[in-house]
């Protein structure tokens, strides 16, 4: 009989998983940007070696809830690891398409979104004409209201406080209320990588150029620090990926969100 020539392991050196990260830095990005210290303490990580090399690594994030859940690699190194090391009940998560058989198996995925994956390209800015405003943690009150209107409406947002502390947050107002807004869900300043993100625009205000003013501002500080950016979108929203293109960024590659339910 012979023995497996799979190894799990839980990776504590940040050098050793950034290196693996870094293969594909624009997909690994909020990934990337949790090595950071005030966010380093949340996270889980478990790699799979075959033939003593490393070819796959799930991270588990577990400041929000559920907790995020990200795939990386080898798919046959992920399902290994999420049978055997990773076994939350419940998760948020990212994924390719050659990672979805394996994941499967393991949880049962439902409101299983096509994403794509956009990039910044500061060759292609078109910086909007219409000012926005910098919004910090005085402000924290008046996202969380904002967002909470948003919910109403039927957006799914991923807002929490700390990404105010932390990251870049632009908002326009109407008669003194925020209307629109843009943000980042993580900003890395060790590893030059921020994930834009938190964008909603009340929608007796659209179609007037806000949210592209508010994620030109965001994407401008970004520039001005070298930070990279990244972006989701659904693979189905025009619009917005209209508005993203004009601003500079362009696509990457497609990756899948689904809530997950372990089996």
């Amino acid at each position: 009989m012979t023995s497996s020539p799979w190894k799990l392991r839980e990776l504590e050196d940040k050098d050793e998983i950034y290196s693996f990260l870094q293969r594909d830095r624009f997909y690994t990005a909020y990934a990337i940007a949790d090595l950071e210290h005030d966010l380093f303490p949340y996270t889980q990580w478990v790699g799979a070696e075959r033939d003593g090399r490393l070819v796959s690594l799930v991270l588990l994030f577990t400041r929000i809830e559920p907790p995020a859940l990200l795939a990386v690699g080898d798919p046959e190194g992920i399902r290994m690891i999420l049978k055997w090391k990773l076994r939350p009940g419940q998760a948020i998560l990212t994924f390719r398409d050659e990672h979805r058989p394996a994941i499967q198996g393991i949880y049962r995925l439902t409101d299983a979104k096509r994403m794509l994956r956009m990039v910044f390209d500061p060759d292609c800015f078109s910086p909007p004409r219409i000012r926005a405003e910098r919004l910090n943690i005085e402000n924290l009150d008046e996202l969380e209201e904002f967002y909470r209107e948003a919910t109403e409406t039927g957006v799914v947002t991923a807002f929490s406080a700390y990404q105010v502390e932390q990251g870049v947050f632009y908002g326009i107002r109407f008669q003194g209320k925020l209307v629109s807004v843009a943000g980042t869900h993580v900003v890395s300043p060790t590893y030059r990588i921020a994930a834009v993100g938190n964008v909603f625009t009340h929608p007796l205000y659209r179609g007037r150029g806000y949210a592209s003013a508010c994620t030109g501002a965001v994407v401008s500080e970004l520039l001005r620090r070298g930070i990279d950016a990244v972006l989701n979108v659904g693979k189905d929203n025009a619009v917005a990926i209209g508005i993203y293109k004009r601003l500079g960024f362009k696509m990457h590659c497609e990756i899948i969100e689904a809530q997950g339910t372990r089996v």
